[in-house]
């Protein structure tokens, strides 16, 4: 079957996306690439239009051949035998709408199926599957009681229930700030919780070919000017990810046997990271990625890298499970 690098996409995390190609790109050489554009089409592109593009984190890319429809895309990627690797982030891409439509056509692709992807894209949701599987998350806030709550714990933080927390991330610490969620909260679901002071951690999970799964080195962030949004995360060099995390022992299984759990109670596959937030009662549990940054410099590289297992040797193993779930 052929390797094709999916990337790009319609909605805001579509620059990471480009970056995660580059790096998918180069580890991958013979790979084919099509790009999803925002106008939801997708167009064949070279290795050399995609890596001449500087500064992926900040200016868009535009394709210079003339596009398909996405399920015309979908439909060749069948009729060629295709996998698609995916280098995609947030939106359609990971809520499972993607995933599905290449299910029903029997495309094999990397990373989780619909409903997992649907699932874990729902924070709310994704919480409450989570603690099924007894991963402790901080309680939630009703928008009707945002006063109260500020009131009571003084600190707030609001993030959007169905996207990436990249972008639209509110820390709630003054007044004003609870009008900007009240605002924020009018064009989209909003998920409230009151703000947890501790050491922000992530750890990931993989899954291998052989039908082995575990967790990967947890990853400690310690973020630039203590916000750990898309400014901090893609563009600040001030930003520290300590792979492995500085975590006492007993703070590493916890979050290595708490992101097993989290993958297993939202039904993940292939792989996928979890964020934590380092509580005076131990790690509480934040969101699921199922398609986590695969850029160079994101965090599951590093974790893979830690672990002793080369990027490349990451994403044939992926490819391999892929095909594999198509053919069951």
């Amino acid at each position: 079957m052929r390797n094709t690098i999916l990337f790009g996409g319609t909605n805001k995390e579509r620059l990471v996306s480009v970056a995660s190609a580059q790096a998918l790109c180069d580890a991958l050489p013979d790979a084919d690439l099509w790009f999803w554009h925002v106008a939801d089409t997708v167009h064949e592109v070279t290795a050399a239009q995609l890596r001449g593009h500087a500064r992926p984190f900040e200016v868009e890319f535009e394709p210079e051949s003339r596009g398909v429809p996405l399920a015309q895309a979908l439909d060749r990627a069948r009729v060629e035998g295709r996998v698609l690797v995916l280098g995609l982030h947030g939106g359609r891409a990971e809520n499972g709408e993607l995933q599905a439509m290449c299910e029903v056509r029997g495309v094999p692709f990397t990373g989780s199926g619909s409903a997992s992807s649907h699932l874990a894209f729902d924070k709310t949701a994704a919480k409450r599957f989570a603690a099924l599987g007894g991963v402790p998350s901080p309680s939630g806030i009703a928008l009707g009681q945002l006063d109260e709550a500020f009131a009571e714990y003084g600190k707030l933080i609001a993030k959007p229930v169905k996207d990436g927390s990249s972008y639209g991330l509110i820390y709630v610490v003054a007044s004003q700030d609870l009008v900007a969620v009240r605002n924020a909260a009018r064009a989209e679901d909003y998920l409230i919780e009151p703000f947890i002071s501790g050491t922000e951690a992530t750890c990931g999970v993989l899954e291998q070919s052989d039908g082995r799964m575990f967790s990967l080195p947890p990853i400690e962030i310690v973020a630039a000017e203590g916000r750990f949004d898309y400014t901090a995360k893609y563009l600040l060099k001030s930003t520290q990810e300590i792979c492995p995390g500085r975590f006492t022992p007993e703070v590493t299984a916890q979050l290595q046997d708490l992101a097993v759990r989290a993958h297993r109670a939202l039904s993940c596959s292939g792989y996928s990271r979890s964020d934590f937030i380092i509580s005076p009662k131990g790690p509480m549990y934040l969101e699921t990625n199922t398609l986590p940054g695969l850029t160079k410099a994101s965090l599951y590289p590093k974790a893979l890298k830690a672990q002793g297992i080369e990027f490349a040797d990451f994403l044939r193993d992926q490819v391999v499970l892929a095909i594999k779930s198509v053919r069951k």
